[in-house]
């Protein structure tokens, strides 16, 4: 994997493509992350993977594990995109690379799960992604526009925004 240089950082600072897998029964019009096909920065793969993922240098947005730090800015972020039921399933595959955690931060995404699966904390993965760039000081520009509910994710999480 090529590494990329965020649009607009000018420090040089250089980190792998983020990767999001995403469920082969996930719904791509329903999906929040379909906006960011086609960005240079974002790879897509379809899960089940084909040949499993062996990239040095991820870590893997997860529920439980160490907080994303800065620590982590040069470290690629492979992002696992499924309902929740989905999701854990996937993990499986992807046990071997480092999970990390995001520090709470209140969702916008309506949940209506019908079998009870949503986590408390638990984001919708454009959120997850956004609230991962923000912390590692990456470029955040557009990467809420597609999504519906980009206002009032902002509102409720404006503090969060104004630490930096």
């Amino acid at each position: 994997m090529q590494k990329n240089d965020p649009a607009g950082a000018g420090h040089g600072l250089t980190f792998p493509p983020t990767v999001i897998v995403v469920h082969n029964k996930e719904h791509r019009a329903k999906c929040s992350v379909e906006p960011l096909r086609g960005r240079p920065s974002f790879d897509f793969l379809t899960y089940p993977l084909k040949q499993p993922f062996h990239e040095p240098n991820y870590v893997r947005l997860a529920m439980d594990g160490p907080l994303l730090s800065h620590a982590d800015r040069q470290q690629g972020l492979l992002v696992l995109d499924a309902t929740w039921r989905l999701a854990a399933k996937m993990e499986k595959q992807f046990c071997h690379i480092e999970p990390r955690s995001l520090p709470p931060w209140e969702t916008a995404y309506p949940r209506v799960s019908k079998f009870n699966y949503d986590p408390n904390g638990g984001l919708a993965t454009i959120e997850a992604i956004f609230i991962a760039y923000h912390l590692l000081g990456r470029e955040t520009d557009g990467l809420l526009d597609s999504y519906y509910w980009r206002d009032l994710f902002i509102e409720r999480n404006a503090t969060h925004l104004n630490m930096t």
